[in-house]
């Protein structure tokens, strides 16, 4: 899930918002100002149940960020890079930019995110016992009450044994230990993920026909979440071993044709571009060096009216943000490091010499050669 606002840095690791959460932090204060605070504790002004719904929800956003720094957190504690953390429509994601090693450090990254849950409703449960024993406002220990039982709910819900949800992540890890097969112990939970999301719209489905309304149908978008990250996840895994092995030299294309950074966009097209099968190039300096990759998405977004005197270095990736690999590298590796600014390109370097190029094409046809040979 794409991050749309950027709020900074806690601990070094990215944090960022979804749009997506304006709506839920919008809806939630406006179920606890209007509905839930009103029911529970009578007698308080509009303006006192908004504050309090609203500042409500603010802290539950709080403790859903709480839950992804334990997993970025003890993601890096065993090796794994943390690319970020974005909250969204269905809470947060750690985007981990690979895999736990061993079984060991997979379920305690798993784990701890639950478990972050549980001592926030602890935490929250002690304090609204705390503020129910001095007398406090009744809005402010019913504030700390739910808070206190929507964390316990999170964790519940988050320990379920389905991919994409922690739970899932434990199963796999459990699998993982007892097999010694990391890809079977995916696959397994991540059918446990499809069964899981099934079960959800199937529920949301009975629920909206009940009468339930919206509450229906946030299980089915629920269950069609889930649905759809657990086939991610079960492809994900399927691909990751048949790729095994499949080195990077096996599928780049080799002795891309290079150009010049100093040519205009026309000049590119009318000069390679048109006589070439290429859809990427390295561009070169004045000395020969690399200095970026440009592609036919990029030149697209020059009009055409510009493209006389647009330079190809103005709107080509510097080489500082494309990827490069090594021709030993590891696909697997490799497809794991690509990145938007290239176009999803990696150009490959034995040593400090350019030797080929590898695209989403060369990779798709390593997935589909390595699935074939894997079905013989």
């Amino acid at each position: 899930m794409e991050e749309s606002i950027r709020l900074g840095r806690i601990a070094g690791v990215s944090i960022g918002l979804n749009w997506s959460v304006l709506l839920i932090a919008w809806l939630l204060s406006w179920s606890l100002a209007s509905h839930r605070l009103p029911t529970s504790y009578p007698g308080h002004s509009t303006g006192a149940y908004w504050t309090a719904g609203v500042v409500t929800a603010l802290v539950f956003f709080m403790s859903l960020l709480a839950h992804e720094m334990g997993h970025a957190l003890m993601a890096r504690r065993h090796g794994v890079r943390v690319e970020g953390i974005t909250l969204w429509l269905f809470g947060g994601v750690a985007k981990l930019g690979g895999e736990a090693a061993t079984p060991t450090a997979e379920f305690r990254i798993a784990a701890v995110g639950p478990a972050v849950s549980v001592a926030v409703a602890g935490l929250f449960g002690s304090s609204a016992l705390l503020l129910d024993a001095v007398s406090a406002p009744s809005l402010m220990v019913g504030a700390a009450t739910w808070l206190a039982r929507i964390n316990v709910i999170l964790a519940v819900f988050n320990l379920i044994p389905a991919a994409p949800l922690d739970g899932g992540r434990v199963l796999r890890a459990l699998l993982w230990r007892r097999s010694g097969n990391r890809m079977q112990a995916t696959v397994t939970a991540a059918n446990a993920g499809r069964f899981f999301g099934y079960l959800l719209i199937v529920v949301g489905v009975v629920e909206f026909a009940a009468g339930a309304g919206l509450g229906g149908l946030w299980f089915v978008f629920l269950g069609w979440f889930v649905l759809n990250a657990a086939n991610a996840e079960r492809v994900y895994a399927v691909v990751n071993d048949a790729l095994a092995g499949v080195r990077v030299r096996d599928v780049m294309s080799p002795d891309p044709s290079v150009v010049s950074e100093s040519l205009t966009v026309g000049e590119f097209l009318e000069d390679h571009v048109m006589r070439h099968r290429w859809s990427a190039f390295p561009i070169t300096a004045n000395d020969g060096a690399i200095t970026g990759l440009v592609t036919l998405g990029q030149v697209k977004s020059v009009p055409a009216s510009a493209r006389p005197t647009t330079l190809v270095r103005d709107i080509a990736c510097p080489l500082g943000q494309t990827v490069r690999a090594s021709p030993d590298d590891s696909v697997t590796d490799l497809i794991e490091r690509l990145s938007t600014c290239s176009d999803r390109r990696a150009l490959v370097f034995d040593a400090d010499r350019l030797v080929g190029i590898v695209s989403p094409t060369d990779i798709n046809r390593a997935v589909e050669l390595a699935v074939l040979h894997t079905s013989r």
